[in-house]
């Protein structure tokens, strides 16, 4: 069973390590990267271990932005070790963090690469759709990405019925 709970300042290296790995083409980032991405007041940092404290075997984060009545939420990462794929786990660190959107009545957007059609499709059937195309956003590879948006919780909800 695999847990999730908070990135720790502690769990960086292994993080940089994944990032080589996982997107050595596009431009990973380094500890001190994700040092700041988690010290940032406004972000929420996941991850996923297969034992209490155990080592990450992915991660995910998300940005809390602007002001208290007014929020949305912009997911900025989000990996799974290639041995651990296949298992969930991506999608529960995605649930994570849109309970933290859900929380605030947040719309969530993100950028994905077109061809990832497995991240794609992981996103589209939790209510992402594509709303733009983002030429030569990943570098230095220069791929294009497509901007998801998934409206805010209570933007999904059904109305409430008047006659029940």
């Amino acid at each position: 069973m695999t847990l999730i709970d908070e990135l720790k300042l502690a769990d960086v290296a292994r993080c940089a390590e994944l990032e080589q790995q996982l997107f050595a083409d596009e431009s990973p980032w380094s500890a001190a990267a994700f040092r700041a991405e988690i010290k940032a007041p406004y972000n929420r940092y996941f991850a996923a271990r297969e034992a209490l404290g155990g080592t990450p075997i992915g991660y995910a984060g998300i940005s809390i932005l602007g002001s208290a009545d007014d929020h949305e939420c912009e997911i900025h990462t989000i990996a799974v070790d290639l041995t651990h794929r296949g298992q969930g786990i991506g999608r529960a660190l995605l649930e994570e963090m849109l309970a933290v959107a859900d929380v605030r009545d947040a719309p969530v957007f993100l950028e994905v690469r077109v061809d990832n059609d497995p991240a794609i499709g992981l996103y589209e059937s939790v209510g992402f759709t594509r709303c733009g195309v983002r030429k030569g956003y990943y570098q230095p590879s220069g791929a294009d990405a497509y901007t998801m948006i998934r409206p805010s919780a209570g933007s999904q909800k059904m109305p409430e019925d008047p006659d029940a």
